[in-house]
């Protein structure tokens, strides 16, 4: 259930338990109107689900009843906040997607094999951050040509040709993320010579 859903979900529980309260302490709809100054109609649509509530209702309500806010309104729970990983293949990499909604941006763990050292050069719409965790990653991006190592970190718009693939003898371990939009990191890695391979 999204966090929106949660709060509908406990705005929803308000009437019934102010409605609870009130005839637990045995009082009618008249007598809360002329403690708290809010017409019949509103305190029974409030009770009804009819009228949202807010705080310049719900105050004067739970002063006038002698119970605490916490007994009329119960903060939405949040839920558990861990993602299960799934984990797919394609043309050799293992993807590993560490984010739980399709929004943006998409977070993904990617092993790429050792194997893969041919660029294949291809554009599209997006912009993707990578950071190598492991391995040494050969980048090429329009006229650059970059070797990057752990702890090194790129950014580019995905619409220039771009590839990237194994520099070294292993494979390849990166984090990516990937959307439309999103902070800007900062580009730190050393460029190789195009015929440096």
């Amino acid at each position: 259930m999204s966090t929106r859903q949660r709060i509908e979900t406990e705005l929803s529980q308000i009437g019934p338990r102010l409605r609870r309260v009130r005839l637990a302490k045995d009082t009618t709809l008249l007598d809360l109107a002329s403690m708290t100054g809010i017409s019949k109609s509103t305190l029974s649509r409030l009770e009804s689900g009819q009228r949202k509530p807010s705080l310049e209702l719900l105050l004067p309500i739970v002063a006038a009843l002698a119970v605490p806010l916490e007994q009329i309104v119960s903060p939405p729970r949040i839920g558990d906040p861990r993602v299960a990983p799934k984990t797919s293949r394609a043309d050799g990499r293992i993807l590993t997607r560490l984010s739980a909604r399709g929004g943006e941006p998409q977070a993904f763990q990617i092993t790429i094999p050792a194997t893969e050292r041919e660029p294949t050069l291809r554009a599209h719409d997006g912009y993707e951050w990578i950071y190598v965790l492991d391995g040494r990653m050969r980048l090429v991006l329009g006229e650059h040509d970059i070797v990057m190592r752990p702890g090194e970190v790129a950014e580019f718009d995905t619409k220039n040709p771009h590839w990237f693939g194994s520099a070294g003898a292993g494979p390849v371990e990166i984090l990516s993320l990937f959307g439309a939009h999103g902070q800007r990191m900062h580009l730190r890695a050393r460029t190789t010579p195009a015929k440096a391979r």
